[in-house]
């Protein structure tokens, strides 16, 4: 993944998914917590120790993988396509970030690079001596850390390995030229050094599946080949192969495990990538919540990568996960709906002894103070390793300004567990009076709301904390809230801003539709837009921006109706007007 953009045919994949040419599995139990295995500098799956710096002893590929579990990906950094590590806005690697990522509690670290704009000319393809300096730096850096590390090709596969239908030998020998000047770099690295032969791969110019099928498999052979003769430990280090486009789809498991068989090597490693049910995890087509049809994408995946690899005794690193909609920002998805997706995620990849490698290009760890953009997640994500959470319902009470609150009921979802308490401020509140349980059902009574909302202000008024008896605790904001309301704007099709007093209440998600109901905007198979791609509500600001993106596919001269949708419940219509590149807009009345 790169935060730029998304390979299309992985989208295309997943339209075609949303609008019912695909079907999805059916949902799995819930999960049954287990431990991960050890990393280095613990007790091995043979139960002896490795001491703190050494590499450990030569082992299978599936006890390797499982002592990577959990990972983190240095996204965005050697991966960057411009001339240096930091052209993508991080800074620059240090031993410091490694530690902090190990104290985190990860043992392994996927290190994505990308090579093109360090390699000469044809036919050698020379990879510049201080980059590959530069990788074999920050590797050693990540493994006196103890991790363990996977290194790649990375955005290579979109700006020239894409073209293999069409430039065959170019590109073959590109590939080898460049996976030969890795893997002798690297020949004498210790096992704890993993090698992924190519970043979510596709091909441009193929005659179909049959054909990306036998590149695909041409390319991860030539990669095993090429390691395999290089000599030192390449001899028997574990490899890790992606599926087509990194997909968990079944056909594009059965061909790597075609690929596998046929290789016939017990050092190789499956890989796919995960950021969840495509309209979730973007916000589209009104998916605001982490549903039933959502979840079983997620349990689905799961299953199909555990029969087809792990039961098979081939281990799976999943090598990025997360949400699609990050890519933007992580408000995309709401709260709670998002630490949801993240605590069911862990619960199935322990359940299917699956390694996961967090995909992070700077967003949630912070690479200069070491701290979590968003606690609340990390402690979800960094829960889920080893147990289970509960969860309800919702994250939000919304309580209308001005009225007499009625008792408000959140289904719990206890994974497992059972509720202890509920505390307001560090004080458990008292059940039969401030709330009662019946079965999965929590009542917070009028009187605690009554008691709550007070201040009347707009906006959290108070959280409440949800305490289960194992796994991090559930947050509900109580929340007091107007109807929100909008004025008239002029603007263009690079940007409207329109005037919104939110009033405490937050956008979930915005329709838009011409006169006569056809669907306007892009991706015109659904009313529901995209949130952060066509519109973006700013709360600081009280402006709610449409975007150059949704304008490109909007009609000149046509009127178009908007509906904004609130997690109150509140809905909002507004009325565009186009001509040329001038866009008005009025609430509708």
């Amino acid at each position: 993944m790169k935060s730029r953009s998304r390979p299309l045919l992985t989208v295309l994949a997943a339209i075609l998914a949303v609008l019912g040419l695909a079907t999805l599995p059916a949902l799995s139990q819930a999960a049954t917590p287990t431990t991960p295995a050890s990393p280095a500098g613990e007790a091995t799956a043979a139960g002896e120790a490795t001491p703190a710096g050494e590499a450990p002893a030569p082992a299978d590929a599936a006890s390797v993988v499982a002592a990577m579990q959990p990972g983190w990906n240095l996204g965005n950094t050697l991966d960057a396509t411009g001339d240096d590590e930091t052209s993508w806005g991080n800074p620059r690697v240090t031993q410091d970030l490694f530690a902090a990522v190990k104290a985190e509690g990860f043992n392994s670290v996927r290190i994505p690079v990308t090579w093109s704009q360090h390699q000469g000319a044809a036919p050698d393809y020379t990879i510049d001596a201080e980059q590959l300096a530069r990788v074999e730096e920050v590797v050693d850096m990540a493994l006196a850390e103890d991790l363990y590390v996977l290194i790649n090709v990375h955005h290579d596969s979109w700006q020239w390995v894409m073209e293999l239908p069409t430039k065959h030998d170019e590109v073959l020998a590109r590939y080898t030229a460049t996976w030969t000047q890795i893997a002798e770099t690297f020949a004498d690295a210790p096992g704890q050094v993993l090698f992924e032969s190519i970043n979510e791969p596709f091909f441009e110019g193929s005659s179909g599946d049959q054909q990306n099928a036998e590149l695909m498999h041409e390319l991860n052979a030539t990669f095993h080949e090429i390691v395999r003769s290089s000599g030192g430990n390449n001899a028997d280090r574990v490899l890790v192969l992606p599926t087509l486009q990194t997909s968990a789809d079944q056909a594009r498991l059965d061909e790597l495990n075609a690929t596998f068989a046929e290789l016939n090597d017990p050092n190789l490693a499956a890989t796919v990538h995960y950021y969840g049910f495509w309209p979730f995890s973007v916000n589209i087509a009104g998916y605001t919540r982490f549903d039933e049809e959502t979840e079983a994408d997620l349990t689905g995946m799961f299953e199909r990568v555990d029969q087809s690899f792990v039961s098979q005794g081939i281990p799976v690193i999943l090598g990025e996960y997360g949400l699609l909609g990050f890519d933007r920002h992580t408000g995309t998805v709401e709260q709670g709906e998002k630490l949801k997706f993240f605590e069911a995620f862990g619960a199935e990849a322990r359940e299917h002894g699956v390694t996961t490698m967090l995909w992070d290009n700077g967003q949630h760890l912070d690479r200069t103070e070491h701290v979590w953009q968003d606690p609340a997640l990390f402690a979800h994500i960094s829960s889920s390793w080893t147990e289970r959470s509960g969860t309800a319902s919702s994250d939000q009470v919304y309580v209308a300004r001005g009225t007499a609150p009625e008792a408000a009921t959140l289904t719990l979802n206890p994974n497992g567990n059972t509720l202890v308490s509920v505390n307001e401020d560090g004080t458990p509140l008292t059940e039969g009076t401030d709330y009662t349980v019946s079965g999965d059902e929590l009542t917070l009574s009028d009187a605690l709301l009554t008691r709550l909302t007070e201040s009347q202000e707009h906006g959290v008024n108070a959280t409440l904390t949800l305490e289960f008896s194992a796994g991090v605790p559930w947050e509900v904001n109580v929340i007091v809230h107007e109807t929100p309301t909008q004025e008239a704007a002029t603007g263009t099709t690079e940007e409207l801003l329109i005037p919104t007093a939110f009033l405490g209440d937050q956008l979930a998600t915005m329709e838009a539709v011409y006169d006569d109901g056809t669907n306007a905007g892009p991706q015109d198979w659904t009313s529901f837009k995209e949130f952060g791609y066509t519109f973006n509500p700013d709360y600081a600001a009280g402006t709610i921006a449409l975007t150059p993106e949704f304008f490109a596919d909007v009609r000149d001269n046509a009127t178009v109706n908007l509906t904004f949708h609130f997690w109150s419940g509140a809905t909002l219509d507004y009325t565009l007007t186009t001509s040329g590149s001038t866009v008005t807009g009025t609430p509708a009345t």
